[in-house]
């Protein structure tokens, strides 16, 4: 690690949004630490991929739990970022949206595992090394945490809205040892996760048009930077204008 080099830890590094993070934290000097279901991938363009990949289950407490010391070993006692962006959004057969009526007991436990639950253990897991480099996190939570959104099913939709109360929460029981915590809420972008039917939703926005992974990232960047030096506790909406 380059001396002086700041370092990122990011969940759901391997595509979408998480991937256009490791673009931007990469491009700007930081060290990134990747956490995600999947294997390093050799394709990946950036240097260090490999040792500074984690392979992690965060549906599995127990696999989360034992991933803080893994992470830890591999910081120098400082972690300037943590960004919580893994999630998942389970459907039922040919993609329907899974509702409060038909989402089964253990479907909303995974759910929770990996959009809530991981983000306040690892925070905490690694609360000293946050501290240390007066570091920020930001959870990635959604446009579907605030209203009923036609695809995002209703485990999805209410882990988001915790995250988002949990980043209140954060905010006020980190902010004492100079940590930072916000959140974002993506609306409609332009990645894998996205539904058929997603277009009609975007003539609506009124910036008409499907975000980018990139554009995400540079608020994500923001939060982290210096310039965001006297934001905490809020959750900044990047959604084209969905909300209003």
């Amino acid at each position: 690690m380059a001396d002086g080099q700041k370092t990122l830890v990011l969940t759901g590094a391997s595509r979408g949004i998480g991937h256009a993070t490791v673009k931007r934290f990469s491009a700007g000097g930081w060290r990134v630490l990747t956490c995600s279901r999947q294997p390093f991938d050799p394709r990946c363009p950036w240097p260090g991929g490999e040792e500074n990949h984690i392979q992690i289950d965060l549906a599995s407490p127990d696999q989360t739990i034992a991933a803080i010391e893994t992470i830890r070993e591999k910081l120098d006692g400082r972690l300037h970022a943590l960004v919580n962006n893994a999630g998942i959004s389970p459907k039922g057969p040919g993609g329907a949206r899974l509702s409060t009526l038909d989402t089964d007991l253990r479907t909303w436990g995974q759910v929770f595992h990996v959009n809530f639950f991981a983000s306040v253990v690892l925070a905490r897991g690694l609360m000293q090394e946050l501290a240390a480099a007066q570091g920020a996190v930001v959870n990635v939570t959604s446009i579907a945490g605030a209203r009923v959104h036609p695809f995002a099913g209703a485990a999805y939709a209410t882990s988001k809205a915790a995250l988002a109360a949990l980043t209140r929460e954060m905010a006020h029981d980190f902010g004492p040892l100079g940590v930072r915590v916000n959140a974002i809420a993506p609306g409609e972008v332009e990645t894998s996760i996205l539904s058929p039917g997603t277009e009609k939703i975007v003539e609506g926005l009124p910036l008409r048009r499907l975000g980018q992974p990139s554009e995400v990232a540079d608020v994500i960047w923001f939060l982290c930077s210096d310039a965001a030096s006297y934001v905490t506790g809020t959750e900044i909406e990047v959604n084209a204008g969905q909300h209003v």
